[in-house]
Parts: structure tokens; C-alpha cells; sequence
């Protein structure tokens, strides 16, 4: 996470969605004028990030709108992650099939469940934010957690990090 996407995040959050968006595109558009290092690769980073934007937007929206049209909002939530166990569980076992050495069956299994739980209740959690409040203030709130992941592998799993991805 760059400098440049925690300052539309905090943008974001204070001024709201519009502002936030001039902001961020008066940075893309800096950076394309400014930017020296990693020139040739400039404009293609800068239709992928427009494009994961979109795509960002279409899943926030999709997911407030089920959640907001459920009757219950926990059997949404449920039913949200049976229909994509039924579209993961193929490739899953399709690629145990294929593994030369197979890992301890017991200890894998052990942390799928442990990151299922953390799935459901984080997942559960923005989408009853979305419910309940504001989808652009959810959506901010939900993406800024890279800056956490980013923060929570330098702390624990020792990773090198430069001040430009944390902050």
C-alpha cells in the first residue's frame, strides 16, 4: 500500500467518496506527468488500478445490495460462503490429486477451519457494515485492510517493507 492510496483512503473517510476521487485521480495523473522510475510500465499500472477500482466498486455494490435484500443477513452471509465452497472444492481437489508429496492432512484441515472462522466473521462483519451504514464508508473501511496486512508481516512475519508500502 502506497503513500498515495493511504491519503485517498484518509480522503475518503473525511471529505467522502467524490473528493476522494478527484484526489486519487490528481495523483494518477502526477505521477504520469513526474513519476521517472519504472516509466514504461506507468500507464498500464494505471488502467489496472482504474480497472480493480471498477471492480471494487461492482463487488461493493453486489454485496450491499444481497445483504440489504436478504431477510436475514447471517443466512446470507452463510449461504455466500457454501455457494463458493461448491466452486472452490473441485480445483482443491483436483490439485490434492497432483501433489507429489502431500502435506499432514490433520494440520491442513486444522487451518482451514481456523481461517474459516477468521473469514466469516471478517467478511460477516464489512457486510453487516454495509447493511447497516454507508457502502462507499464500508468499502473504504474494507480496503484499507492491506495497510494492516502490510503492517501485521512486518511485525510477525518479518518482511522488509519499505516506508513507501507502509505508510
Amino acid at each position: 500500500m502506497s503513500l498515495d492510496s493511504s491519503l485517498v483512503a484518509w480522503i475518503y473517510d473525511i471529505w467522502g467518496t467524490q473528493t476522494g476521487s478527484y484526489v486519487a485521480f490528481w495523483l494518477a495523473f502526477f505521477n504520469l506527468i513526474y513519476l521517472v522510475a519504472s516509466r514504461e510500465t506507468l500507464p498500464t499500472a494505471l488502467i489496472l488500478a482504474v480497472c480493480t477500482g471498477i471492480f471494487v466498486a461492482l463487488y461493493s455494490t453486489i454485496g450491499a445490495y444481497g445483504i440489504r435484500a436478504a431477510v436475514d443477513p447471517i443466512a446470507f452471509i452463510v449461504s455466500f460462503f457454501l455457494f463458493d465452497s461448491l466452486s472452490i472444492s473441485p480445483y482443491a481437489f483436483y490439485r490434492w490429486n497432483n501433489l507429489a508429496q502431500k502435506p499432514n492432512i490433520f494440520l491442513l484441515a486444522m487451518r482451514g477451519v481456523v481461517g474459516g472462522f477468521v473469514a466469516v466473521f471478517s467478511f460477516g462483519s464489512i457486510m453487516l457494515a454495509t447493511r447497516l451504514d454507508k457502502v462507499g464508508e464500508a468499502a473504504v473501511l474494507r480496503e484499507t485492510s492491506t495497510v494492516f496486512a502490510a503492517i501485521i508481516g512486518w511485525l510477525f512475519l518479518k518482511e522488509t517493507v519499505g516506508p513507501r508500502r507502509v505508510y
